[in-house]
Formats: structure tokens, sequence, C-alpha cells
């Protein structure tokens, strides 16, 4: 009997053990809310008058920013909330926080809450926090609030004397000094007030500014924000839906640049500063494709090369089931329509646009292991292990499946469409109560170190299920490794506890930057870490994913197994830089823009060209192929791909017996097809044959020589 005792009570051990030890080898770990002092969930309320289809961005959820307001050296959270007060969690140590939203004077006075920055607006070294409003257009409280630190725990609400106080459907805002005065200007995301259904996407109102849609720029001018939205170059029509603003310096010339990701029909938009106060739109000229309804997006560097790389959320879900239930797709037709319009090549996934150093991007997705998360809004950038390797989180889920085909099908019932339209006989509950609710799990990818990622989320700790929007990483507890706070909604705020200090055998170097006069955190420098084997580059910025924002006070940075840091070098906004040496790990390092006493130098290393001489050198008359626009999906629906479109053929060999390699350029239907031969100076002469004319009529399906 003992023995049966023993033996079982042994295994219970041994169970109870080996699900710590389970429990212990997740990299984060959910913190039970009433354990740390937190009592915050993003509820949301139906009303007649307040629903999704009053508002179509009703279930986007709330926004995370974290900061130290009260400077002790904590890190503290502000959330946001739709419909309820937002919340401002002091961070008292030991894992425990408190709201002191009310008595500080910041839990906010408008009706709809979204993103959020924390920011030394005035250079007092004490955080203020700018929190974007959005909500039902009719309502009319949607003007922006600017909490100004009182440095006593309190705050006052200034953003109209500071010039703040935008009245757009405000999504996120980024502080930033784009003309490099020393002084941050701000770039406020917007959300078109338009109905989808009320426009004509054959007219593109790209270049038509809106008094109230479109995005806005504020330049500082002496603590007196200056809209120069349009002078700048920078759109701010009502087909701009932004849902995220993202900030680096992506072509490596010392200015900040700006990416905007859109929803809907809208492209992205990336805006190139020109420095001399203005940006150039971009994104036609530098991207093959992008997301087609862009959420969240970030910036950073992901195989450790020195350039910015840049990712994007969207909708594409990762199961078959979820696919086919949840997606519908355009007609072939209505793709080109758009891309004749100019809202550009936009597919239904996630972007990763790997930044290949010369002006251009390649998306690398779908190679890389992150092109569908489903609905996803959060896109965040950063090294959660400190191997020196960013890794990807993506925050996941909406409320209601809006999206689910047989729903749509209900919708299009001619009786329920009419309901609709009319409004007055629509029982917005009825229609809501219909919808699905699907919670879905995040995504956190781990970083190959050969530009993929594994999908390690359940082995990450992130795999419970849920409605998450906002979030953001900072270290809150001070050991080394970035922690992450979740925004969700109808359910409670997930605060994760990173545990890579005690799992892993990696080290990390912290810094604080103490920055000039206007710019206090040092925002727009970039650190660089170099060691044998592992180089790291990151710039500081704060607005990150969707609606949040990382901290400005303390930089984290892993160095892998590096004890040692060959050297850190410190890039200052204006140029201003400064290098040291042989730094211990685990360690916090400050450093004063005071002691930048060099110019960085931004020129780029010249990259090697595929051709030796350029091209308009080689050939009398350049080839350049013409496609027809027969489109065989027309004719033929059940085409996997079109059969019309697969030139042009190239062949080679010496035609003229020269000894030099000359070759055919084939052609579409309706184009001449050429030779092209080759000269004794290595350039080429084109020669059609009057053959080549008669058969214009034809379509080239490929060329071989031969005797």
């Amino acid at each position: 009997m003992f023995r049966k005792f023993y033996l079982f009570y042994t295994y219970i051990i041994i169970c109870a053990s080996s699900c710590s030890r389970q429990e212990e080898k997740s990299l984060f770990t959910l913190q039970d809310n009433s354990d740390i002092g937190i009592d915050f969930v993003n509820q949301l309320q139906d009303t007649p008058g307040t629903n999704v289809f009053t508002f179509r961005n009703y279930y986007n959820g709330g926004g995370v920013a974290v900061g130290d307001v009260n400077n002790d050296g904590l890190n503290d959270i502000y959330l946001t909330s739709n419909q309820g007060d937002n919340q401002l969690l002091i961070n008292k140590g030991n894992w425990q926080f408190e709201n002191i939203a009310e008595e500080a004077g910041v839990k906010g006075s408008k009706y709809w809450s979204t993103g959020i920055a924390m920011v030394d607006i005035n250079g007092d070294n004490w955080l203020d926090i700018y929190v974007c409003n959005s909500g039902n257009a009719q309502g009319g409280e949607t003007e922006n609030e600017l909490f100004i630190n009182q440095k006593d725990g309190t705050f006052k609400e200034e953003a109209k004397s500071y010039g703040l106080a935008d009245r757009g459907l405000s999504t996120h805002a980024v502080f930033f000094d784009y003309d490099l005065d020393g002084d941050l200007d701000c770039y406020v995301l917007n959300n078109s007030f338009r109905p989808i259904g009320s426009f004509d996407f054959t007219q593109n109102l790209r270049q038509v500014a809106d008094e109230l849609g479109g995005d806005r720029l504020y330049r500082n001018d002496g603590m007196k924000f200056t809209p120069v939205t349009q002078q700048a170059g920078i759109y701010s029509s009502d087909i701009g839906f932004g849902l995220g603003v993202s900030v680096a310096d992506i072509n490596q010339d010392g200015y900040p640049d700006i990416y905007v990701s859109n929803d809907f029909f809208e492209r992205d938009y990336l805006y190139i500063n020109q420095k001399n106060g203005t940006f150039k739109e971009e994104i036609e000229n530098q991207t093959g494709h992008l997301s087609l309804a862009s959420m969240g997006s970030d910036i950073a560097d992901i195989n450790n090369d020195g350039q910015y790389d840049i990712f994007t959320t969207e909708m594409l879900p990762e199961g078959d089931q979820r696919l086919k239930i949840m997606t519908s797709f355009e007609s072939y037709d209505v793709v080109r329509a758009k891309q004749r319009d100019s809202y550009y090549n936009q597919y239904m996934q996630n972007c990763l646009q790997l930044n290949n150093g010369d002006g251009s991007f390649s998306e690398i997705a779908f190679y890389s292991g992150v092109a569908a998360t489903d609905w996803s809004w959060g896109a965040l950038i950063f090294d959660m292990d400190n191997d020196g390797w960013k890794d990807i989180f993506v925050s996941n889920g909406i409320y209601k499946d809006l999206t689910n085909q047989d729903y749509i099908e209900f919708l299009a019932n001619r009786e329920n469409m009419e309901k609709v339209a009319q409004g007055k006989k629509f029982d917005a509950k009825n229609f809501i109560d219909k919808m699905e609710s699907t919670p879905l799990s995040n995504y956190g990818f781990i970083n190959n170190k050969n530009l993929t990622f594994s999908n390690q989320t359940e082995a990450l700790g992130l795999n419970k299920v849920s409605f998450s929007n906002g979030a953001a990483y900072s270290d809150l507890d001070n050991d080394g490794d970035n922690d992450l706070v979740v925004n969700n909604v109808n359910m409670p705020l997930f605060v994760y506890k990173n545990n890579a200090e005690t799992l892993r055998k990696n080290h990390v170097v912290r810094v604080i930057l103490e920055g000039s006069n206007l710019n206090k955190n040092g925002i727009g420098s970039t650190i660089k870490t170099f060691n044998k084997g592992l180089s790291t580059s990151y710039y500081h910025q704060t607005a990150r994913g969707f609606q949040s924002s990382i901290s400005p006070n303390l930089i984290t940075i892993g160095v892998g197994e590096n004890k040692v840091i060959d050297s850190l070098q410190i890039i200052w906004p204006d140029g201003k830089y400064q290098t040291v040496s042989k730094l211990k790990a685990d360690s916090i390092y400050r450093y004063s823009y005071k002691d930048g006493n060099r110019k960085y130098s931004f020129d780029k290393t010249a990259l090697n060209p595929i051709l030796l001489e350029n091209t308009r050198q080689l050939f009398d008359s350049v080839p350049r192929h013409v496609e027809n626009d027969f489109i065989d999906f027309d004719n033929e629906r059940l085409m996997l791909q079109m059969l019309s479109t697969e030139n042009p053929y190239l062949s080679k060999g010496d035609l003229n017996a020269d000894g030099l390699e000359d070759f055919y350029f084939g052609s579409s239907q309706g184009s001449e097809a050429a030779i092209y031969l080759q000269q004794t100076n290595k350039s080429f002469k084109r020669y059609v044959p009057d053959d080549f004319k008669k058969q214009i009529y034809l379509e080239g399906a490929g060329a071989v020589f031969g005797d």
C-alpha cells in the first residue's frame, strides 16, 4: 500500500514539476491583472447611434503607450479606451501598477480615443501625452488632446494653445524632427470621414485636399505648431484611410522619411525627405506591390545590413478554412482598373519590404513566412530574445467577422439591403447579433537570421486567443528585456513579462540618450553596435505598430552572447556622432548630445551595378517590351493564368558568324520582334528583317537559334 501511495505522489510531483518547467520555457509569461493592480477592459457597447454600421472603425480598438512620466526610472503605461476612460498606469516597481488617470487629469474628455504618443514636447525633461481621438464624426468630439506634464503628478490639457487640436478622425501621431532644426514636429494620421460606398474609384482624389479628411503635418515653430501639410508635399485628401505611420531614415541620408499604411482601396505612401522642408512621395518608384488594406506598420533592420526594412499587416488568413470563409478576391478587371487609376499593385497579404539600399525594396513576406496572420493590427519588429536579431510580433483579431461570406450573403439579400439603406427600419442590433465572433491568437515570429522567420507563437507563450489591437514593447521591470503590453476589445489587457534574462544566455546594452534642448530624448538618433560577426542598427523612434508607442526613455539592444561590445556609435539627428569602445554588456549607459563633436558622413558606398556600362550606351535603340491589352479571362474564365502575356522571349547566338553573340528580342501581338547584332565595340545595333514586320499580328511564343 505504501509503495502505491509513494508512486502516486511521485507521479504527481513529477507532473507538477514538468508543468512548471513547461511554463518557464515560455519566453513570455502573461501576468494576472488582479495580481499587478490593473483593471482595464476596452469595452464596447453597441447603441443605435454608435455601432459598426454607423462607424466603420468601430472594432479597431485602443492603443498603448509606454514611457516614464514621473521620472522615477520605471516605464509607465497609458491606455486608450474607445467608449470608457483612458488609463495612466504608474509603475510602482515589482510588477505593481496604479491607475492615476483621474487625479492626474488624463482620462480624456473626448468620446473615442485611439492612438497615443508620449513625448517631451516642451523640452523640460518630463514626458507629455498626446492622445488621438476619433469616432462618429457627427458627434463633433474629435479634437485631439495634449496633456502637458506639470511635474507634480498632474497634467494640463493644452492642445489648442499648441496648435495640435486636430479635428480629423485621427488614428495615430508621430513626433519627429523632419527639418532638423532641433525641435519635434508632428505628423497626424487621419482616417476619412466619407463612407466607402460614396467614392467613385475612377476619379482619384489623392491630389485634392480636404478640410477635415487626410493626414496633417505640423511644423514646430517654437512651441506653436503650424500646419504645413500641402506646402510640404503631404497628401491630405479624403481617400486617405490611415491606419499606420512609421518614421525612419529609409535612404540613409540623415533626414527622417515617413511610411503611411492606408486601409481600403487607397495605396500606401512613402514620403522621402527632400532636405528642404518638403517630401516626395515615392511608393510606386521604390516598391513592386503593397498590402491591399494595410493596417499597422513598423520599420526596422531585420537582417542587420544597416538598412531599414518595412513591415505592414493585412488580413490574409493562415488556414484554408478561414481563407474561404473570410476572403473575397477582386476580379481581374477591378484590379486592372485600380492600377490604371493609380491605386498601384495591392494584394491581400502582409508585406515585408526588404530595403535593397539602392532606392528600391524587394517584397519577401511569403518567402520569409510572415505573409498570412489573419485580421492583423499591430506590427512590431523588435528583438524578443536579445540574440541581436529582430523578431516580429503581430496583434490579431476583430470582435466581429465583418467579411464572413455567409454574413455578406445575408446582407446582400434585397430586403436587408433596403433596410440598411432606409435607416429608420434598420434594427442594427439584430444585424450585428448575426455576425460571428472568432477570437484569434496573436503571432510571434523568431528571426532565423537568413531572411526567414519561424512561427513560434505557442512556444513563446503568446498563443492566447483574443481580439487584440494596439500593442507596445518596452522594459517594464528593468531586467534588460522588452516586455509586451497588448490592448484588447471586450476582454482584459494583456501584460507579458519577458523571461529572456533567465532563459537565454544573451546579453544587452541599454542606452539613455540625453538630447538637445527641445529633443531631450534624442528622437531620430541612430544607435549602431559592432561586434565580430554581429552588428546592429537601431533607429530611435517611438511610434510603432498600430495606435501605439514604445518608451522614449530607455533603449534596449540585444547583442547575443557578446559580453563586451567592441564599439557603439550614436548618430544624433543633426548628424553629430560619437563612438565608444569596449563596453561591458548588461549595463546602462548615458550619452549626451553635447558630446557629439563630429559630423557623420552619410555618403553611400557605391553599389556594384549589374551592367558594367550604362545600358543606354550599349544600344542604338534600347529594347523595350510593349504588351497588348488582350484579356484571356474574358474568353476563358477558368484559366489559372493568362497565356497571352508570356513575352518577351530572348535567345542568343552568333547570327552573322562574326564571332560575337547576338540576341533575339521577342514581341507581343502588335509589336515588332527584333535582332540585336553585337558590334566590335560591344554595343548592339537593332535589326528588323522584313519577315518580322509581316508577322506583327502574331503573338511570339518562343525562339531558338539553329543551323
